[in-house]
């Protein structure tokens, strides 16, 4: 049986998003001197500097130290290196069957799988406003959830769709807020929440800039009032700088985001764009948002991906390639999780394509700097 809607989100409003302008790839490689040193006395020096410089600045990037020293944070926080999910397309009850048919093609476990939920009642058979569904507390058994909760009822009436207006004004407490609350408390593990993701699409026509800050913040406080102490609160923007200014004034401040979000790609010929690397799709906006939104919060690439170009096959593989070693010159970014589907319209499809596209993320994502211990 399937969703009234697909378990995912409006993917609709990517459509007519204009495209932003990207700097040119910028390098990351580092070059490092080899040095030839023959005395056993310079060589032993040498060592006791390094492993003091070491111990002085932390684990560089891509190194994964001890187990012990790269357990996450009380945040979800990896701090060797970075956590691998995906959105896996799925029906309602197979999400589990398909993160492990996903994990078998990648050839490695997720760390981070990513669903979506609206805000509806549950009735009947409908689970789509139902947080930690039973597929959902089986596959977090060993893996980490990122749930994605949207102001929405999909298939619903306009009197049925809710406002941050009523959200922030306590009008859905009762029935959605401390509902959902009480599930997540009483699910006790840690999950990453995400309110209204791309918040900066969604307005004027879900309200204002200040109302989205107000709901945001008031499900916090009830949450907190309700003693939820196991929400890593993500704060997830499109990352659109033509939205730069939406974006500053949505954000609802350090005290109430633990980690922040935002979703890139490469779309191509999906919006008639040029094609643009990996690196082009993250490194302005991630700049930007350390400049103007925080400077220290743990960052995550919530949904990153790429269109493929006909014309040139093994193109979609090569854009894979690079993704690791961008990774790690991007300062606090500690998640990164593919999207593995389709947007609306033609040329729109950002799913992996073919054996080498998945051949190339299978490789790109056994690198170490992406293999962090879960406990």
């Amino acid at each position: 049986m399937r969703f009234d809607r697909p378990h995912r989100p409006d993917r609709s409003r990517r459509s007519d998003r204009p495209h932003r302008s990207v700097r040119s790839h910028r390098p990351f490689a580092s070059s490092r001197r080899r040095l030839l040193i023959t005395s056993a006395t310079v060589v032993s020096a040498v060592l006791v500097a390094l492993l003091a410089l070491r111990n002085a600045s932390g684990p560089e990037p891509g190194a994964t130290g001890s187990r012990a020293d790269c357990r996450p944070t009380a945040l979800l926080e990896p701090p060797c290196g970075a956590w691998f999910g995906a959105f896996v397309p799925h029906d309602r009850d197979d999400l589990p069957q398909k993160v492990r048919a996903y994990e078998e093609r990648v050839g490695r476990k997720l760390d981070i799988v990513y669903t979506y939920h609206d805000m509806s009642l549950a009735r009947g058979a409908r689970r789509e406003g139902q947080l930690l569904t039973p597929e959902e507390r089986r596959v977090g058994e060993d893996h980490l959830l990122l749930l994605s909760w949207e102001s929405k009822w999909w298939g619903g009436t306009k009197q049925q769709q809710p406002t941050w207006k009523q959200i922030a004004a306590g009008e859905l407490d009762k029935t959605v807020i401390d509902v959902q609350a009480e599930r997540i408390r009483d699910y006790g593990k840690k999950v990453f929440l995400s309110f209204d993701l791309e918040m900066d699409t969604r307005t004027p026509a879900n309200g204002t800039p200040a109302d989205y800050v107000k709901a945001y913040r008031h499900i916090h406080d009830r949450f907190r009032a309700l003693g939820v102490d196991n929400v890593v609160w993500t704060w997830i923007t499109t990352g659109y700088l033509d939205h730069a200014d939406e974006m500053k004034r949505m954000y609802p401040g350090d005290d109430y985001v633990d980690w922040i979000g935002y979703n890139q790609y490469n779309y191509y010929r999906c919006h008639s764009a040029d094609w643009m690397t990996f690196a082009q799709t993250q490194n302005t906006v991630h700049d930007w948002i350390r400049e103007h939104i925080s400077d220290d919060k743990p960052l995550m690439l919530s949904e990153f991906g790429t269109a493929q170009d006909p014309s040139r096959p093994q193109r979609q593989a090569e854009w894979y390639a690079q993704v690791p070693g961008v990774l790690k010159g991007l300062e606090g970014v500690k998640a990164a999780l593919q999207w593995n589907y389709r947007d609306p319209g033609p040329h729109c499809d950002l799913a992996l394509a073919n054996d080498a596209a998945w051949n190339s993320l299978r490789k790109a994502v056994a690198d170490p700097y992406l293999n962090q211990p879960l406990k």
